[in-house]
């Protein structure tokens, strides 16, 4: 017989080699991977690795703290974290969506901007009152952001412009030409970003007191999770989602089959930006009530690592999102708590992008190991039957 396969490959295998369950099992693993490392990192800077990651939690009100301040306690932070979670769920569906389609939407951020942007200086400015605003505020972003997404799409395919190279520059102009507008006619004086938005318009209750309490509501939260049932839908029960997935897997074969491919990926682009301008609503207009001059969302990019974590996979985007955002939202407790800085967050957001990265490696690893088993099993028997006779 040939070698021998060590104890640690067979649980692996045994662990990770279920091929129908590899789409969680995997990313889960990659997950525990990382966060192994990121807490080698903790450790390495001197802290308690452990307290570290549990005051990330504290964070988000998913745990409870050792004291809060007047007016707060774990369900208000909860609800904090809700509000910082929406507009991720959004984002993240939009890369995933453009990802269905073969297209990698890295201009989520100017479309966030762009969206957040305009519906702060028509709606969130004007004196409409909150039952008309809220929803034309959402409208307005669909609008926009799908106008911004869409145009991505048909220079794709008009000119084969790459999407990556379009979507970057228009992130570029979006951040410039906002900037712009903030400065001459928007400006705060004090806090050098544009001018707070009205509460009617803004999509987050602030400062509702329930028994003492003062929670902020993300009313977006809803259209969040209905949105990731919709687009699952969408892709595993309409003739249009088959068509945006057949023309993401081969363009030649789907063009072959009969389908538009160009309008396919510009419906996906178009479908992308509107929901990149959704997160821009509920991120500038829900979660903050002002926009930052030259500054894109951080948020668009960290929705890269979301969709890959969650193989572009709506339910998965909701759970992956859901890790993300805990590590973001609760970096600034970490960091007054255990005196970590609050960028250890993005160091550990980014090895859990690079392991989700690796998880096309991890299964064909796990895949080889498992038919050298199968094989090592046949060799066995067949030794077996032939010193039985």
């Amino acid at each position: 017989m040939k070698g021998k396969i060590n104890p640690v490959t067979k649980l692996f295998v045994k662990i990770l080699g279920n091929e129908k369950q590899q789409k969680i099992t995997i990313p889960v693993f990659a997950i525990l991977l990382s966060l192994i490392v990121g807490a080698a990192v903790i450790a390495i800077l001197g802290k308690n690795p452990f307290s570290a990651l549990w005051n990330l939690v504290q964070g988000c009100g998913i745990a409870p703290k050792a004291k809060y301040a007047g007016g707060k306690n774990m369900l208000t932070d909860f609800f904090s974290f809700m509000d910082y979670w929406t507009p991720m769920i959004f984002a993240a569906l939009a890369v995933a969506v453009a990802l269905k389609a073969g297209l990698f939407n890295i201009g989520v951020s100017g479309q966030m901007l762009a969206a957040g942007f305009i519906t702060s200086v028509t709606v969130g400015y004007s004196a409409l009152s909150a039952p008309i605003a809220k929803p034309l505020a959402v409208l307005l972003a669909l609008v926009i952001g799908g106008l911004a997404g869409g145009l991505a799409g048909w220079l794709k395919y008009r000119f084969n412009i790459n999407e990556v190279v379009s979507t970057i520059m228009i992130n570029y102009i979006v951040e410039y030409v906002v900037a712009f507008f903030i400065y001459v006619k928007y400006v705060d004086p004090v806090s050098r970003q544009s001018k707070n938005i009205s509460s009617a318009a803004r999509l987050t209750l602030t400062d509702v007191s329930v028994n003492g309490f003062k929670f902020n509501i993300p009313l977006g939260i809803v259209l969040a999770v209905l949105a990731a049932f919709l687009i699952r839908f969408i892709f595993r029960k309409t003739t249009f989602g088959y068509e945006i997935k057949a023309v993401g897997a081969n363009k030649k074969a789907a063009k072959y089959a009969g389908i538009n491919v160009g309008r396919n990926m510009i419906l996906a682009m178009v479908i992308s930006g509107a929901l990149a301008g959704v997160a821009g609503v509920t991120y500038y207009m829900g979660y903050f009530a002002s926009v930052q001059p030259k500054v894109l969302p951080g948020m668009g990019f960290d929705a890269i690592a979301v969709a890959l974590l969650g193989n572009s996979n709506p339910i998965g985007i909701l759970l992956s999102s859901f890790l993300i955002t805990v590590i973001g939202k609760g970096s600034t407790y970490m960091s007054s708590t255990a005196g970590l800085d609050a960028e250890i967050a993005s160091v550990i957001t980014g090895l859990i992008l690079l392991f989700s990265a690796c998880g096309f490696y991890i299964e064909e690893r796990v895949k080889r190991s498992k038919e050298r088993m199968e094989e090592l099993e046949r060799e066995m028997r067949k030794w077996g039957s032939i010193n039985g006779r």
